[in-house]
């Protein structure tokens, strides 16, 4: 099961957000569920980690070193009367842009809680939220999440020692959930020093730092349980999975390893309580570095684009087009008009490197594009129907509406014909009457999926009546008649799988399906 999978089964994904806090005219607490309210706190469970020790009997000397650089961070949000009746307008607290949205719903469902509405009286209210931090630089540069500060008309900074500060906001990047603030002090700051987080090994102790709830700020320890977790909720998700206990308000506080180092960022939890059950989640040091350094110059960043919907190599896509191992990412659309298309790049082309780095799976390309500033020219090493070519493309500029990689999920119904062998199909051409009731194009060719066996692999695989199957192997194909030869042909060849290209509503995928066989 995917992790997006588990997130719907199980409702317990919720964002680590900033702890809402009660101050005249402010939102209490208990009215916005989510952000850390007096009464999640008071149904809080915490899992506590057994068998920590530190290196030395004691974790108190890297403490004493971090500690001091970690702030607390206090956001002022005005909020209209009406939008603070539903939280942001799908009921969310992080706003309507947030893209954390989908977490707070799998979590809370439609148990928002709504604010009272402002007596006519009264001024217009105001949402106080806490977060976590820490200094990254002597002259008061601080590091914390997007989604503390989001939409904040005031920031505050408490330090360790109790001094408070009124911070401006240097930079902030959603897709990395990353912001920089800096502070004045009239005097030199504590810092804390950036770790490699592609040293960590799972089974490395670790530190979680920073202020749950507003109680304080606090230490708990843990292990680093998993790397590399996407949790869908940005395209450069690439998350280190801890058993520190971590809770709303921790949200921008460092991960450090047992040297004192940051090699994370806690920014998320899966919880089906509000609290801590011993998953959390943080963003690695050295892709938060990389972001941080650029949004210390002021303002947001740029990303490459390509204009590609890739999708995984798997062993079965790497045997059916002839690559001796799975890898690299699977185009199975190009957007008109992309820098993609205009280099020639085509559905069907697996892309191995691109700029002199090796592209092991789609996350590794949509990355590499990312770092790429627009209207560079770099190269991409392709594997195209069984050969390897390079290809020059000129990146342009991502913006929030594009997407490097997108699959699609929908399907229509279809009806009984021609069986294909092997993989448990049943085709049928498109005939004018199917082109009308699935609101298909002139220039639509291929064969429409009727049915499909539950107990052969093309079930298994994925396959849904009505997908269009335009392409086998990567060969174009124009009737059901066509596939069933193709899927033939391939069983014949000794191939263990077909590849097929399917379009579903506006999206094309490519679809691996082992032979029953194989």
């Amino acid at each position: 099961m995917s992790p997006l999978g588990i997130l719907r089964r199980h409702r317990v994904a919720a964002l680590l957000g900033a702890a809402l806090i009660i101050s005249p005219a402010v939102v209490s607490l208990a009215q916005n569920a989510g952000n850390g309210g007096l009464s999640n706190v008071a149904a809080t469970t915490q899992t506590p980690v057994a068998g920590i020790t530190a290196p030395n009997g004691s974790f108190a000397p890297t403490v004493a070193a971090a500690k001091p650089a970690v702030v607390t961070v206090t956001t002022v949000m005005k909020a209209q009367p009406e939008v603070m009746s539903e939280g942001s307008p799908d009921g969310s607290p992080f706003g309507g842009n947030s893209p954390f949205d989908d977490y707070f719903h799998q979590f809370f469902g439609d148990q928002g809680m709504p604010a009272p509405k402002t007596p006519p009286q009264q001024q217009s209210p105001r949402a106080e939220a806490l977060g976590s931090g820490f200094i990254v630089s002597a002259d008061g540069t601080i590091v914390t999440n997007n989604h503390v500060v989001d939409g904040a008309t005031s920031i505050k900074v408490t330090l360790d020692d109790g001094t408070e500060l009124p911070a401006k906001l240097v930079g902030h990047d959603a897709k990395n959930d990353l912001a920089v603030l800096k502070i004045k002090a009239n005097k030199a700051l504590p810092t804390i020093k950036w770790g490699d987080s592609d040293k960590l090994m799972t089974g490395d102790q670790v530190l979680a730092i920073g202020n749950p709830f507003g109680i304080g700020t606090t230490v708990t320890a843990g292990i680093v349980s998993a790397r590399g977790r996407d949790l869908h909720s940005g395209p450069f998700d690439d998350f280190i999975q801890i058993d520190a206990p971590i809770n709303h308000g921790n949200s921008g506080g460092p991960l450090v390893d047992v040297s004192g180092n940051v090699v994370g960022i806690n920014t998320a939890i899966y919880s089906p309580n509000g609290g801590s059950v011993g998953v959390g989640f943080a963003i690695p040091s050295d892709q938060a570095e990389k972001v941080v350094a650029k949004l210390m110059k002021g303002g947001d960043i740029e990303y490459g684009y390509l204009g590609v919907e890739i999708q995984p190599v798997t062993p079965d896509v790497a045997n059916a087009i002839g690559l001796d191992h799975p890898g690299g990412a699977l185009v199975s659309q190009v957007n008109d008009g992309s820098p993609a298309a205009k280099a020639g790049i085509e559905s069907g082309d697996v892309i191995t490197g691109f700029a002199g780095q090796d592209v092991k799976d789609p996350k590794d390309l949509s990355r590499a594009v990312a770092d790429v500033a627009p209207g560079a020219r770099e190269t991409l090493d392709v594997w195209r129907k069984g050969k390897a070519a390079q290809i020059s493309v000129d990146v342009g500029r991502n913006s929030d509406d594009v997407k490097t990689a997108t699959t699609g999920n929908s399907s229509a119904p279809g009806t009984d014909g021609s069986r294909a062998p092997a993989i448990g199909l049943g085709l049928m051409d498109i005939t004018s009457d199917i082109r009308r009731q699935m609101n298909l194009p002139e220039t639509e060719h291929g064969a429409v999926v009727a049915s499909v066996n539950p107990d052969k692999p093309a079930a298994a695989a994925g396959i849904q009546p009505g997908d269009v199957i335009v392409a086998v192997n990567q060969a174009p194909v124009k009737s059901a008649k066509q596939v069933t030869q193709a899927i033939s042909q391939a069983g014949k060849s000794g191939r263990r799988s077909v590849l097929l290209l399917v379009e579903r509503g506006d999206t094309q995928i490519y679809v691996a399906v082992p032979f029953a066989n194989g």
